[in-house]
């Protein structure tokens, strides 16, 4: 599980001396007195049946935020058990073969780690739960610009980075959902209950982009039969599967293989396929169910067990729930399959936040699904992760027949949370993010009133706080650096303001048909800007029958990518200020160098190519981007800019004043030209 229980090894007047002095004698303390022997049984019908507190202490070295004060850090872990028979449980796949305790219901044991304020009455009664990615903690870096490994770790003081979370009151909880990794110190995970003896079909894909033989991989799932074991290989998706001579796959473990490639005919980024029989399957769909069941216990539970209650009741008034990329995606099947109403038929979360999930879900509510596949181009453009329903309206599908709609469930029993998702530019190329607001047919679809949609102009999926541009041999262009910090604080500051206050948010801000800046991908970038090359290149959507091994494709939806302007950067969206005031273009995609697909994107990456610094330079290179000295006639008219770009953001809700005032000054000490 999470590390090593300290259970057995830590007396119990030994832990409250970690905790501040406020705690002593608190219901907290006594409560520690107890969970450091033998765990907490809950009541009986709980569906958090046990909640064993592994360690308390002082986060971030004991650093103080402001008004709210320092905060607590809790690792625990948490017992759910499920009945199979209520109808919201029964849509876990799997769920009615799963092993039964002596009460007939199932069991799984979700790590959880709780970062609250000390005093509890000093935070702003709101829990931020993120599911981890992975079991990675990624909303630190992207709220409070924290370093890694100190995000996961909130033990220093400089962990905390800018500690906007916690000036802001958030508690934060982490819960572990994912049940294909292992717990571990770090890495937050589920273990739910395996089916002995089960089998069946399995396949996986693989982008090596490096040239040894034999390459080494790691399945999904164990096999079976390593007699099952077989392998093609493709430049791309769309291309036929070959079997070329020298091509052979082996099982050098119960889930690793080993993969000898040809000779001639395929780069370092060609795609080799993986078909196997499989065994032993997880009941993966138990993750949506720990998610809800612990945040509703740690929401609305008033006993003593429940680390996030004063005097009898939960100091949580209202919850939001957050995810980054595979997280996000988590929520947005949390959200579909009906998990946010909880078993007393109470609200789990009022806003949800997923963040660069696309028009994306997953594949984990599925025997042998795959809960961190994630396929990327030129991989399979129809696997389970890319199933209607793409967005949060009901449509009807006139591929697969169904009638569906992310809110479908929610909507009929009034559970449906006020939603912001979150993009970067990379997902309207990567991740087919235009289904959001078309239908099927391709036209323009509105959002739903309380759905809002918001595009991060210029940006890669996912950038750490303080990276820099630098070149990589996989890549065409240079690496964009672009983090969404600035954006995504003030957008949790706004769904705050919307869940608590019921103040509206923001207006989406995303590409859209009926504006003219979701085009087709021929149309989108201009194509005479040296350094930028741009073919076209994006991931398609199709549906394919998955019945069969391996699918079979029978029908496509329409794509489109955001229009982009005579610098060829988006022209919708939130444009932070390197885009509103630019020294560069900035673009969501970077496609694959020489020798590692070229024909492909790369993975989660845009690219960076500065403008020229003078005129006679960009004449000279042909390039019609205006130069810096054209566009900024010194460092005093860019601080200009940079000033009046930056207060309207301001006003428009999309930066905070701290982050403008940030921004200004590093523009104030910087040369002009110069790129972070």
């Amino acid at each position: 599980m999470f590390g090593t229980s300290q259970s057995n090894s830590v007396r119990p007047t030994d832990q409250a001396s970690r905790l501040p002095a406020e705690h002593v004698g608190t219901p907290l303390r006594r409560l520690l007195a107890v969970c450091l022997f033998s765990g907490l049984f809950l009541p009986a019908g709980a569906e958090v049946v046990r909640l064993d507190i592994m360690q308390t202490m002082p986060a971030f070295g004991g650093r103080s935020f402001g008004a709210v004060g320092p905060y607590v850090k809790i690792i625990a872990r948490a017992t759910i058990a499920v009945d199979p028979a209520d109808p919201r449980n029964a849509v876990i796949a799997d769920i009615d073969r799963a092993p039964r305790n002596a009460a007939g219901r199932v069991e799984a044991v979700a790590d959880v780690v709780l970062l609250r304020p000390a005093n509890l009455a000093s935070g702003n009664a709101t829990l931020l739960v993120e599911a981890p990615n992975r079991g990675r903690k990624l909303g630190p870096q992207l709220f409070d610009d924290s370093p890694q490994p100190g995000a996961n770790n909130a033990e220093q003081a400089t962990d905390a980075g800018i500690g906007f979370l916690y000036r802001q009151g958030f508690s934060v909880a982490w819960i572990g959902w994912q049940a294909d990794i292992p717990s571990a110190p770090g890495q937050l995970a589920l273990s739910a209950p395996i089916l002995q003896g089960v089998t069946g079909p399995a396949r996986d894909e693989f982008v090596f982009d490096h040239n040894r033989s034999p390459a080494t991989a790691t399945l999904s799932a164990a096999i079976a039969d390593p007699a099952s074991l077989t392998v093609t290989v493709r430049a791309k998706w769309d291309d036929a599967r070959q079997t070329p001579p020298g091509l052979l796959v082996r099982a050098t473990g119960a889930q690793t293989v080993e993969i000898t490639r040809p000779a001639n005919g395929f780069d370092a980024g060609a795609l080799y396929e993986v078909t196997y029989t499989a065994r032993d399957p997880a009941i993966l769909g138990l993750g949506f169910a720990a998610t809800r069941d612990v945040a509703a216990f740690l929401r609305h539970d008033g006993s003593a067990a429940n680390p996030m209650a004063v005097n009898g009741q939960s100091a949580v008034q209202r919850a939001i729930g957050f995810g980054v990329s595979q997280s996000g995606r988590f929520l947005r099947d949390f959200l579909w399959l009906g998990f946010n109403e909880d078993l007393s038929g109470k609200i789990v979360f009022d806003g949800l936040m997923p963040h660069v999930a696309g028009a994306r879900r997953m594949a984990t509510n599925f025997r042998f699904g795959q809960p961190g596949r994630n396929p990327r181009h030129p991989q399979d453009p129809a696997w389970q992760a890319d199933l209607f329903p793409f967005t949060y309206a009901v449509l009807d599908d006139p591929l697969s027949g169904r009638r569906d709609g992310l809110m479908l469930r929610c909507r009929l029993n009034t559970t449906c949370p006020r939603v912001m998702q979150t993009d970067s530019e990379h997902e309207w190329w990567a991740s087919r993010a235009s289904l959001l607001v078309t239908d099927l047919a391709g036209n323009h679809l509105d959002l739903p009133a309380d759905v809002r949609a918001y595009m991060i102009a210029g940006t890669p999926h996912f950038a750490n706080p303080g990276e820099t541009m630098r070149l990589e041999p996989t890549m065409s262009l240079p690496v964009n650096p672009m983090h969404s910090g600035p954006p995504m604080r003030a957008l949790l500051v706004a769904m705050q303001s919307w869940i608590a206050e019921g103040v509206a948010p923001p207006a989406s801000r995303v590409p859209m048909r009926a504006h003219g800046t979701l085009v087709d991908a021929a149309q989108a970038v201009p194509s005479n800007i040296p350094g930028l090359p741009y073919a076209a290149i994006h991931t398609s959507a199709r549906f394919s029958d998955q019945r069969v091994l391996p699918p079979r494709e029978t029908g496509r939806y329409p794509v489109f990518v955001p229009r982009a302007d005579a610098d060829g950067m988006a022209l919708a969206g939130v444009r932070m200020l390197p885009l509103a005031v630019p020294l560069a273009s900035y673009t969501g995609w970077n496609p694959r160098a020489a020798g590692f697909g070229t024909s492909s994107l790369f993975p989660l990456q845009g690219a960076v190519v500065p403008f020229a610094a003078t005129r006679a330079e960009r004449t000279a290179a042909q390039d019609p981007r205006p130069s810096l000295e054209e566009r900024y006639p010194g460092q005093a008219s860019y601080l200009a800019a940079v000033r009046a770009a930056a207060a309207q953001m301001v006003a428009e809700r999309t930066l905070l004043a701290e982050d403008a005032q940030r921004a200004t000054e590093q523009a104030s000490t910087g040369q002009l030209g110069q790129l972070k």
